[in-house]
């Protein structure tokens, strides 16, 4: 098979995705499975690195069926021939879901349980496989900036891979990871604005303009903002936030892309609403914190640089560097309930951090890619670092009780009592390598081997002198995997991979090991990716967080734990008129060897907040318009969360569900359409969270909005 030259594909198709795209340039002749010569227009996927430069890159804004995987460089390459099991969440699937939080992104995907902590709304809450995920920006670590609710408005698409995979990322928690690819600037004109009102009040103005900035088509502009003013759905809440990023892009010609992007987030919300009683249902718009204590305040800015240039010859060099400051306080005074209790008054504890953190954190890699007759390769190597710096601050105390019949609030604590004062530097060194070989463009083998150098530093600043304690960590991590293609549309693949989750001072890391086996089936003449996997996933020197008598939430280590299952995913455009999106996973988790420090055994439970069975479908359809009216696109979702348990100990679980979701689109003409979009339809309640207070699955939101395109 010969490939088109570096030339053949138009340069503002290269340059469509920015900095992703460029990592598409590095091809060279390849021989046809038959050893024939083929069309010259003919793309050709080596996995999981190389690609053609006639590989057209996929649109996340037309489509919901993505081709294309992009993280941060470490791999660029089509879905179908990646030996994991991916999702990629694209800007259409997003709109047309009306996915405002990370949550409600990742509902539609195979291997996922979401929002188990419900009317708690400091974090974005989901598991992978049973196990919390990393999360990545543009292939990078957000390390210190996890727990940052991060606005879906920011990215041209979401990635999911399950699994484990430190091989590609460094330190990653076992279940998986997930990457959010940053709107960049394109060399084409963007203009979008955004208009919307909401359920408790809610009103949001968004926008996106972009385009080219000189004649010579040489420099790129994009400008994305998001302004809301909001409330939650219970009483004495805000929702309200304030986003802006710019980006500029310099691409001289076809091999160099340069782009920095800097971005602002302002967040002043509330993390919760202080929780329920167990003993009944109550109402969701109920609040049992205080008004005047319970807040969340979030200020991020980042700047982000990404640049990629292609040398010639196969050899591709990309760089990615980005700087993060932080401010992420909250306080909040939550109920403190116990079965059997008698009475209506209940006893409150408040809690509370103030944290500021900085983090530098960059990457370089080299991408080397030919061929020796009938085998084809691709070499990658690369080093990154992460400096980051952490200080927290945190109290933690009895409030004043509440009494559920007549509440009467007494306000937050006057002089709140600080049991912690800490700060956690952290230093990371990498190498990395992998490795993939295709023989004969049918069987394609991937090894790649991490280094980790880890310091961690953690300081006591409670006392008059600081205390500090260290911990030095050197971790190595693997990844092996075979891919056979039976046919261009029909894959098989077999994979082993490890993973070393985040360390702390005085605490071992958590190894991952997993070995999974996956089919992926892209029918030709249709716009269709279906996936199937298994796996064993296996986690050891494990830590959980579990509520100590006195209402305090510590993590304790508990040995090592164990998930098999299967992911199912499916999506398709049928035709231009219907597209549907379809998920189930079985998740089966043991505790293989646990002991709480209460010397409870907890082996042979099941994970908390792991539920074996989690399925969902979307299908969108659209009724074509005639002269009297333009498009009407009905979608409707169908979201199935079987039981899990609330505690290690399985000692109280919660029920199985399904929800509905929908929507209704009318477009006003070829550049302005109007939606509404509806979540839990039926308004569902159950309890999807449960410690020393209930906490409820989202009620029912209804968002009018109006979108204007030019």
């Amino acid at each position: 098979m010969t490939l088109p030259s570096q030339t053949a594909a138009p340069r503002h198709r290269l340059l469509k995705s920015g900095c992703a795209v460029l990592a598409l340039l590095a091809a060279q002749p390849a021989t046809a499975q038959d050893g024939a010569e083929t069309d010259a227009e003919t793309p050709f996927r080596l996995s999981p690195i190389t690609v053609n430069a006639a590989g057209k890159a996929d649109d996340d804004a037309a489509t919901v069926v993505a081709r294309e995987l992009w993280v941060g460089g470490k791999v660029a390459t089509s879905l179908q021939d990646t030996p994991a099991s991916v999702s990629v969440i694209t800007q259409k699937e997003i709109e047309a879901r009306k996915a405002d939080t990370l949550e409600e992104v990742l509902q539609y995907s195979a291997g996922l349980h979401t929002d188990y902590y419900g009317t708690d709304d400091r974090n974005d809450y989901f598991q992978i496989r049973g196990f919390s995920a990393t999360t990545y920006r543009d292939g990078l670590t957000l390390g210190s900036m996890r727990g940052v609710r991060e606005d879906p408005y920011a990215y041209e698409r979401v990635e999911v891979l399950r699994g484990a995979n430190s091989t590609l990322f460094g330190v990653a928690d076992p279940g998986g990871s997930v990457n959010f690819v940053t709107k960049q600037p394109k060399f084409e004109r963007i203009a979008e604005t955004r208009l919307s009102y909401g359920s408790f009040g809610s009103t949001e103005a968004a926008f996106d303009f972009g385009n080219v900035l000189n004649a010579a088509d040489t420099l790129a502009f994009r400008l994305t903002g998001k302004l809301k003013d909001g409330a939650l759905e219970y009483d004495h809440s805000n929702d309200d936030e304030t986003f802006l990023m710019a980006g500029l892009t310099w691409s001289p010609d076809v091999a160099t892309s340069l782009s920095l992007i800097v971005d602002h987030l302002d967040r002043d919300g509330t993390p919760n609403s202080g929780g329920y009683p167990l003993d009944r249902d109550y109402d969701r718009s109920a609040f049992y914190g205080e008004p005047g204590f319970n807040y969340h305040d979030v200020e991020r800015t980042s700047v982000t640089a990404l640049l990629t240039h292609d040398f010639g010859n196969g050899l591709t060099l990309r760089g990615n560097l980005r700087y993060s400051d932080l401010t992420d306080d909250f306080g909040y005074v939550y109920l403190y309930d116990y079965a059997g209790r008698t009475g209506t008054t209940l006893s409150r504890y408040y809690f509370g951090t103030d944290r500021s953190a900085t983090e530098t954190i960059g990457n370089a890699v080299l991408q080397y890619d030919t061929r020796f007759g009938s085998i084809g390769s691709s070499t990658l190597g690369g080093i990154e670092f992460r400096d980051g710096t952490s200080t927290d601050t945190s109290i933690y105390g009895l409030a004043g009780s509440i009494d559920l019949a007549n509440p009467v609030y007494s306000g937050g604590p006057a002089s709140p009592s600080v049991y912690a004062r800490t700060r956690v530097e952290n230093l990371t060194r990498s190498v990395f390598a992998t490795q993939n070989l295709a023989f004969n463009d049918r069987l394609i083998a991937t090894v790649g081997l991490r280094h980790d150098w880890l310091d961690v530093t953690s300081t006591n600043l409670m006392g008059a002198t600081p205390v500090s304690a260290s911990g030095d960590f050197s971790e190595s991590s693997g990844r092996a995997a075979l891919t056979w293609k039976f046919t261009p549309s029909l894959s098989i693949y077999g994979s082993f991979v490890e993973s070393i989750a985040p360390p702390t001072v005085g605490v071992d890391p958590e190894r991952g090991e997993q070995y999974e086996i996956g089919v992926k089936f892209a029918p030709e003449g249709s716009n269709t990716l279906i996936s199937a996997a298994v796996y064993d996933l296996t986690k050891k020197d494990v830590t959980i967080a579990v509520v100590q008598p006195g209402g305090a939430i510590e993590r304790e280590k508990v040995g090592e734990s164990r998930v098999r299952g299967l992911d199912l995913e499916a999506k398709t455009e049928l035709t231009s008129a219907l597209t549907l999106i379809g998920s189930y996973s079985y998740i089966d988790s043991e505790v293989v060897t646990g002991t709480l420090r209460s010397g409870a055994s907890i082996a042979g439970k099941q994970f908390a907040s792991t539920p074996n069975h989690v399925a969902s479908i979307w299908a969108n359809y659209t009724l074509a318009g005639t002269q009297a009216r333009g498009d009407v696109t009905l979608g409707l979702g169908l979201r199935h969360v079987g039981s899990y348990y609330f505690d290690a100990v399985n000692s109280r679980k919660a029920s199985a569900a399904t929800l509905v979701d929908a929507s209704v689109g009318y477009d006003l003409s070829e550049t302005a359409t109007l939606e509404l979009h509806v979540s839990n339809l039926l308004d569902e309640q159950h309890v999807v969270g449960s410690g020393t207070a209930d906490y409820y699955n989202p009620g029912r939101e209804i968002g009018l909005s109006l979108r204007k395109s030019w």
